[in-house]
């Protein structure tokens, strides 16, 4: 079933995430921008921690999270250690709303109007494990450029 499959990539990068935080030997460092790169690695651990809380445990988990998008770019210097455990979380949230979920429920509209064309949550959830993807990837090259 694609739900197991959906909850073993994001345990899986969401604990890759959390090696990537822990992987910084200056703590400041996590919030440092130069030049092009524009988003900070803390910031977009919290873009990817309100993401997956939003459209996953919300919307999906009816989990109750109300999502400040604001704050995911604008918040600095929110200390190494409260980030894993927000990042612990999220994995707890993400497992129990996609297990949830009957292959009926993967066919079905997703809730929220999110692109311009309607999707399924199937679909949704394969592009937000993407998404997901992506950021890592941002967050270990600005570790391996800017954590020096």
């Amino acid at each position: 079933m694609l739900t197991n499959t959906l909850v073993k990539l994001y345990t899986r990068d969401l604990n890759a995430l959390i090696t990537e935080i822990e992987t910084y030997t200056k703590e400041s460092n996590l919030w440092k921008v130069s030049g092009q790169i524009e988003n900070s690695a803390g910031n977009l651990c919290l873009h990817l921690i309100g993401n997956l809380n939003a459209f996953i445990g919300a919307a999906l988990g009816n989990t109750g999270y109300i999502r400040k998008r604001d704050l995911e770019f604008s918040l600095k210097n929110v200390p190494k250690a409260e980030l894993i455990e927000q990042i612990k979380e999220t994995i707890v949230v993400v497992d129990k709303s996609i297990t949830s979920l009957t292959d009926a429920d993967l066919q079905k509209e997703y809730k929220r109007r999110v692109f311009e064309d309607t999707m399924t949550t199937e679909y949704f959830l394969v592009h937000l494990s993407m998404h997901l993807s992506y950021h890592l990837g941002q967050i270990n090259y600005h570790r391996r450029l800017l954590d020096k």
